[in-house]
């Protein structure tokens, strides 16, 4: 597998970007409201409405994830004792692991089996998630054992 290999440590980025589908172990798919990633069940002609996330190897577990050709990237915000998932528009090919200011935007990607789970390198302990109800947003918990939350996501290259 190509996304892998680790990037060169000199912040210099051979890495490409690359589309994937992902979804969670309920089969919801992502999808932009209101320039919010919501997670649910799209059918019919809302198929088309599903946001691929797109990904950039930082090293051999680290992460950056953003939409829409990487110019939305997900980060953790921080204001106060509030964290929350945020899509700031940024391109994902301009940030780079050496700067302290894109910490945000890095996710720990980890893989059990077939599901991946995205922990926040900003925000230890703050896991990518949906909840059992669809059609509500994605966000970030540090709870991924409660039974209501989502924290295990299929992961496939685009085609």
């Amino acid at each position: 597998m190509a996304s892998e290999a680790a990037c060169r440590p000199s912040g210099k980025r051979p890495c490409k970007m690359q589309a994937f589908r992902i979804w969670d172990t309920n089969q919801k798919t992502f999808y932009l409201r209101n320039n919010q990633l919501i997670a649910g069940y799209l059918q019919g002609p809302n198929i088309k409405l599903e946001e691929k996330i797109d990904m950039v190897p930082i090293d051999l577990h680290s992460v950056f994830l953003g939409i829409h050709g990487g110019k939305l990237c997900l980060s953790c915000a921080k204001s106060g004792d509030d964290i929350k998932l945020q899509l700031e528009e940024v391109n994902i090919t301009d940030l780079s692991k050496n700067k302290e200011e894109d910490k945000r935007f890095t996710f720990i990607r980890s893989e059990k089996g077939p599901t991946t789970s995205f922990e926040s390198a900003a925000c230890p302990g703050w896991f990518l998630c949906t909840t059992l109800e669809a059609d509500r947003p994605v966000s970030l918990t540090n709870t991924p054992e409660e039974p209501l939350i989502v924290t295990k996501f299929y992961f496939q290259e685009d085609q």
